[in-house]
């Protein structure tokens, strides 16, 4: 039985690296989000104003409009939205003003769909560690296969060498499913 976007948390994803927003989507939607992905904040408000989402990862520095714009809109649009920020570029005070703004949670590049989830249960009024649980080291290297392998647009001797490793060997890693986390 197929759940709708009615009966799961919906996630609003934006950033401009679009191999990275397809492999952070699989991963969320295995997690149990649906996930609708933008690449620009131009793209993001109109799809956030139709439907304010639950959750929202958004990176700061993309090509044309900020993202702390859009952090600023979805906390006007629905105060509850648990939005993380994402960058490249981590500092103090780019951190504070996506928390004034309405951020949840702000994580430095790269960062996993384990570490999103807990930041996304992260309460700026909390002295909880954001993560609860170690994500897998067989997910984290899953993950980075498969963006490598986007990348390469699926060329499995293409992402070998760029990995650094031996086809058979990438092919035996591509067979094996990532663990679930409970």
């Amino acid at each position: 039985m197929t759940q709708t976007c009615d009966e799961i948390p919906t996630l609003l994803l934006v950033d401009d690296d679009i191999t990275f927003c397809s492999v952070l989507k699989s991963a969320m939607e295995k997690r149990g989000y649906c996930v609708t992905v933008a690449n620009s904040v131009e793209q993001a408000i109109p799809i956030a104003e139709t439907n304010p989402p639950e959750f929202s990862v958004v990176d700061l520095k993309m090509s044309g409009v900020p993202g702390l714009v859009l952090v600023k809109r979805l906390h006007e649009l629905d105060p509850n939205t648990r939005i993380v920020v994402l960058t490249g570029y981590a500092s103090i005070a780019t951190a504070v003003e996506a928390i004034k703004l309405g951020a949840t949670q702000y994580l430095a590049k790269p960062a996993n769909a384990d570490e999103i989830v807990a930041a996304f249960m992260h309460s700026a009024n909390s002295n909880a560690p954001v993560m609860a649980q170690p994500t897998q080291i067989g997910n984290l290297e899953w993950e980075h296969i498969q963006r490598v392998l986007q990348e390469h647009d699926g060329n499995i001797s293409a992402t070998a060498r760029a990995l650094n490793m031996h086809r058979r060997t990438l092919q035996r890693k591509l067979a094996k499913p990532p663990i679930t986390q409970k």
